[in-house]
């Protein structure tokens, strides 16, 4: 919140937030992280919504609701469900040497597996489906930063998130948008991986911040098929403070 993506001080991304409470627009933070990591941000903003673990649950007001089918927390989390199916071991036996857990921040999950390193998405699913797992999908979450010696050849190193095949970021912007009632004119979000540009198709207005493009110039091919989004000029904090004061403006992609 405090720093851009080169460790410089920076307090654009506490501008971007002032700007819409200023204009009365709900702050909805989303994000792939554990639900305890993204529950305190919300509750610094003064924000009662929330979006955890890639959309796998969207807590609206204090109340869950859960994105993930068949799959519900009980006496197991989801996230113990889906390791006692066999699919991450199937997937890290499948892909060793290109893909592991990302440590530290596999554990103490509800219901994602975490890994890192290079596969081809789209690919995995058709795996996991001849596997009898057609119940859970790989999210890619992005370029990550750190990797162990065993991924060390690969060129880069992104980060994945297994997860019930319900679950998603899109699903859960349109479940709170349907609660709150919003019109898809009403809303725009900000992002940085292809799992958010995934939202596009329920928001009036997709950013993606410079870093997303910078840190995967691919995802250009993915944007071309939305006519509804736009990379801004900044990155980090300063790309999210400049999505939100055009968007305000009445900007459009």
């Amino acid at each position: 919140m405090l720093h851009d993506g080169e460790g410089a001080v920076s307090i654009e991304g506490v501008r971007a937030v002032q700007s819409c409470l200023r204009a009365g627009v709900e702050v909805v933070l989303m994000s792939g992280r554990r639900r305890a990591q993204v529950f305190e941000d919300a509750r610094l903003l003064g924000q009662s919504s929330y979006i955890f673990e890639a959309g796998a649950c969207v807590v609206l007001d204090g109340e869950e609701n859960w994105l993930t089918g068949e799959l519900s927390p009980g006496a197991l989390t989801i996230a113990e469900q889906i390791e006692r199916s066999g699919a991450p071991a199937m997937l890290l036996e499948r892909y060793t040497g290109r893909l592991e857990y990302h440590e530290p921040w596999h554990t103490e999950r509800e219901v994602s597996h975490l890994f890192r390193g290079l596969v081809d998405a789209p690919e995995v699913d058709r795996a996991l489906a001849e596997h009898g797992h057609a119940g859970l999908r790989l999210v890619d979450n992005g370029v990550v930063n750190r990797r162990s010696e065993a991924l060390a050849e690969l060129p880069h190193v992104r980060g994945y998130h297994l997860v019930p095949a319900g679950a998603s970021k899109a699903g859960a912007v349109a479940l709170h948008s349907r609660a709150r009632g919003y019109s898809r004119a009403e809303t725009f979000a900000v992002g940085d991986s292809r799992e958010d540009l995934a939202c596009a198709a329920n928001v009036d207005a997709m950013w993606l911040v410079a870093n997303a493009v910078q840190r995967d110039p691919t995802i250009r091919e993915a944007i071309a098929a939305h006519e509804n989004v736009r990379v801004a000029e900044a990155g980090y904090g300063a790309g999210v403070y400049e999505a939100v004061v055009s968007t305000l403006m009445g900007e459009r992609p």
